[in-house]
């Protein structure tokens, strides 16, 4: 197995800068529920990266049980830089597609799209 390198992020770790950075002031429990962890698990994650100076975690003043989560400025720049660098690397493997494998791929995404736009069978809250 490959050692990860000690700026990399894991998908756990990216998923809640990303989330953080679309919803500041977070709470613990906001979080756990968007990655589909426990408070727990979510708790670790977010001590991690408050380890390496990415997210901000304090107490509101106004409820002292609810902890609030920030990204950092290092934890943006951190979220962007990986951003860019991903768009990158995915622009240069779809770079040597021919115009037909990406008419076919534009075509594909479209069916998933309309699937995924349908109510789930079954799933319902009636």
């Amino acid at each position: 197995m490959r050692a990860r390198k000690s700026t990399e992020l894991s998908v756990p770790q990216f998923r809640t800068l990303a989330f953080l950075d679309r919803t500041p002031g977070a709470s613990l429990s906001e979080l756990a529920e968007h990655l589909g962890v426990t408070r727990a698990t979510a708790s670790a994650n977010t001590e991690r990266l408050v380890q390496r100076n990415y997210v901000e975690r304090y107490d509101n003043p106004e409820e002292r049980r609810r902890v609030v989560l920030n990204l950092t400025e290092e934890g943006k720049q951190h979220l962007y830089q990986t951003r860019a660098q991903t768009r990158a690397y995915i622009t240069d493997l779809l770079s040597s597609l021919t115009a037909e494998q990406v008419a076919q791929i534009d075509e594909a995404l479209g069916l998933l799209n309309e699937i995924f736009e349908e109510p789930l069978l079954g799933l319902s809250d009636e």
